[in-house]
């Protein structure tokens, strides 16, 4: 499975999809980016005059790249992955927000495997703009399931 495939294989679509590409995958961790388009919707209320991306949204953004892409190449590698068939829930997530990104600002997301056992992943995340500095971190776990009537 290539890095485009896994991006396919995501369960999400625009405007809701917030990975760009895979640069780096392998068993202990995945690498992407996303530029947030500066027409996103959630832009025009958050804030006034001076919008920023919603941490709900890096949140997501972190999530989709460090663990579901992650999650799929593992359950793909494993043999237990059916395309076009993966439920995902997030199971829990602490994240610290430390700089805002503005409207059409890149973020590369990094991420570390803590561990991957019956189908729960959890991940050490990182953000970064595209100076290098650290706009968020934290742990994110999800559970998977590979269903063939998803």
């Amino acid at each position: 499975m290539t890095k485009i495939d896994i991006i396919d294989q995501l369960p999400y679509s625009k405007p809701f999809l917030f990975v760009d590409e895979l640069i780096d995958v392998s068993e202990n961790g995945v690498t992407g980016y996303y530029r947030f388009p500066e027409s996103s919707d959630f832009y025009r209320g958050h804030f006034k005059n001076h919008p920023i991306t919603p941490g709900v949204i890096l949140t997501e953004c972190c999530a989709q790249i460090g663990v579901v892409c992650l999650g799929i190449y593992l359950l793909q590698k494993e043999g237990s992955f059916i395309q076009k068939g993966i439920q995902i829930g997030m199971s829990s997530t602490q994240m610290e927000f430390l700089l805002p990104v503005l409207p059409n600002e890149k973020v590369i997301v990094t991420s570390e495997k803590v561990y991957f056992r019956f189908n729960k992943l959890k991940c050490k995340v990182k953000m970064h703009n595209s100076e290098g500095q650290l706009v968020c971190k934290g742990e994110i776990s999800g559970m998977f399931k590979s269903d063939a009537n998803a």
